[in-house]
């Protein structure tokens, strides 16, 4: 997500994130066609939890973009996996968080090849036709980090559950104002398109304040004011920010130029809590706490530093690792899957990394999650 951003399979950072369709991309290879851009040969397993006997197995990796260490660490993990189970991985990404164009493009070239599946960060709900088509040729389709809408596209989603991950920022940011009152910034994904990781974060944090966010499948649907878990709150601001940090900034900007009482700001993701300190820090504002969902490792020095109030983590590169050994083990004659226990995808976990301890609200250092953190 970082926007890649549902019911928890409505689930995902990420990261990520952004809104338009842009019509050709960029696949990870510079070749005529995507057959030609395997990113890891794939070699004999030496210890992998799939069997790496026979022939590779083909498994295409399509990203929302390769611009965001979110997914470049997915599809770092996703080679070393690879590499162990004796699959051969294509990877291919747009140009921008929203270019369905080029996935759907790198769908049809995986079923052209004859790969055994398919792990997809989807970029809107453009290319459910063509993962349909993916199915009904055999491939597995394996969602990560974003469900598509509806999940069901998918065989089944790899991801944080996204709620969760919301409402532990919306738990702590609650808390941490001890009874003040709230005037919240919601830096949200999109205006113009709905993506389940922007809907269960926004959705979640709201969760977390005590707030009813008015609605199950859109944003900006709750009362403008009314009262949270500690006091009254008034939501000052609904804004995309494409997962950006220009995005960021530019609606922390708008934000505050609505209302300069701001003392609450959720955003979808890191680069936009990025985006957003900056334009609060050039206001003289750096006391107003920022909420972020990421875990990157350096997301996490932004935490330990004070720009970020807490940041809810998640593990990429665990989902990419996990969906192509999932499909090795299918391919070579191994069960499907399984969701997680009383959910409807597989929950690769998330935490709450803060600073500052707040009474009922279970927290890790910046050090601790910095253990398991992506990216630089």
């Amino acid at each position: 997500m970082h926007i890649s951003i549902r019911s928890a399979a409505a689930a995902s950072h990420d990261r990520s994130r952004r809104p338009q369709l842009a019509s050709a991309g960029l696949v990870v290879c510079l070749a005529a066609s995507l057959a030609a851009c395997s990113s890891s040969s794939g070699t004999t397993a030496t210890g992998g939890s799939a069997s790496g006997g026979g022939a590779k197995v083909g498994v295409a990796l399509i990203l929302k973009t390769l611009s965001n260490p979110y997914f470049v660490s997915m599809e770092k993990d996703a080679k070393t996996e690879a590499a162990k189970d004796n699959v051969s991985l294509t990877v291919a990404a747009g140009n921008t968080d929203g270019d369905t164009q080029t996935q759907i493009s790198a769908i049809d070239t995986a079923i052209s090849r004859g790969d055994k599946g398919i792990l997809i960060t989807t970029n809107g709900d453009a290319v459910n036709a063509a993962l349909n088509q993916a199915k009904q040729a055999g491939l597995f389709v394996i969602a990560l980090d974003t469900a598509t809408n509806p999940a069901t596209v998918a065989d089944i989603t790899y991801a944080t559950d996204n709620t969760q991950a919301g409402k532990l920022d919306g738990q702590y940011a609650a808390t941490a104002l001890g009874g003040k009152p709230a005037d919240i910034a919601m830096l949200d994904l999109f205006n113009n398109q709905v993506v389940s990781v922007d809907i269960n974060r926004d959705h979640g944090f709201l969760q977390g304040m005590g707030i009813d966010p008015g609605s199950t499948t859109q944003n900006a649907k709750e009362s403008k004011t009314g009262k949270y878990s500690g006091g009254t709150y008034t939501v000052a601001c609904h804004q995309p920010t494409q997962g950006a940090i220009d995005g960021g900034r530019t609606a922390m900007e708008n934000c505050l130029s609505a209302d300069p009482n701001i003392n609450v700001v959720y955003a979808i993701n890191e680069p936009a809590a990025e985006g957003a300190y900056a334009a609060l820090k050039a206001a003289g504002k750096t006391d107003v706490p920022v909420y972020a969902i990421d875990g990157s490792c350096a997301g996490l020095k932004l935490v330990a530093s004070g720009e970020l109030a807490a940041d809810a983590v998640q593990y990429p590169g665990k989902m990419a690792s996990l969906g192509v050994d999932a499909i090795a083990k299918l391919a070579r004659g191994g069960s499907k899957p399984a969701v997680t226990s009383g959910k409807d995808f597989y929950d690769t976990g998330t935490a709450l990394a803060a600073t500052k301890p707040q009474t009922g609200v279970t927290i890790e250092s910046p050090d601790q999650a910095a253990g398991a953190c992506w990216g630089n």
